[in-house]
């Protein structure tokens, strides 16, 4: 099954408690790491491929920590596309890509794009971004996207899969914070918003 998230922002001290950019309901760093990790164990499995929209982590110590945030990720479950963020370096990409502990059959773990990649399903093609995508009125491509946080694009055809994104609230069942969404899940906010 594919799954897609954006925005983790793993280690990003700043999103802590209120703020106007993306309040996180945590105290600490290690209370919202240890958060997304479980969310997202809680629904994708070993063999399920989850699609990562950019900005991973926001280490204090950039490049240094690559470290600190590949022990975290690579606790996270199944195959995992990183779509580069504003806030993901090429040279983090190499490094997880050095340092990739793979799958238990021996395949790797991660994947990388820089731009963005397309999946099909539920007979639609859906381009995958950070950025948001501007399609207008399209009946065959729709943009998964993150980068705005707790802010929504107003056009039917683009959902922004953020672990803080408004779109989540159009779900029938909420979801713990960090949890990635499912293919599903995608189908049903879709179908809210384009109302």
């Amino acid at each position: 099954m594919n799954f897609f998230i954006s925005d983790m922002h793993f280690f990003h001290e700043r999103l802590l408690g209120e703020n106007d950019f993306a309040p996180r309901p945590f105290q600490t760093v290690e209370e919202m790491n240890q958060q997304l990790i479980t969310s997202w164990n809680a629904v994708v499995k070993e063999t399920d491929h989850v699609y990562h929209l950019g900005d991973l982590a926001m280490h204090p110590q950039y490049e240094k920590g690559s470290g600190d945030i590949l022990e975290l990720v690579a606790q996270l479950n199944g195959t995992i596309h990183l779509i580069k963020g504003n806030h993901d370096s090429r040279a983090f990409f190499r490094y997880l890509e050095k340092h990739d502990p793979g799958l238990s059959d021996g395949r790797k773990k991660f994947y990388f794009y820089d731009v963005g990649a397309i999946v099909k399903f539920d007979h639609q093609q859906y381009y995958l971004t950070h950025y948001p995508m501007l399609l207008g009125p399209n009946d065959t491509i729709r943009n998964l996207h993150g980068h705005i946080h707790h802010y929504s694009v107003p056009i039917g055809n683009d959902v922004n899969v953020g672990v803080d994104a408004p779109e989540r609230a159009f779900l029938k069942e909420e979801l713990p914070f960090g949890t990635p969404l499912s293919e599903q899940q995608i189908k049903e906010i879709y179908e809210v918003k384009r109302l």
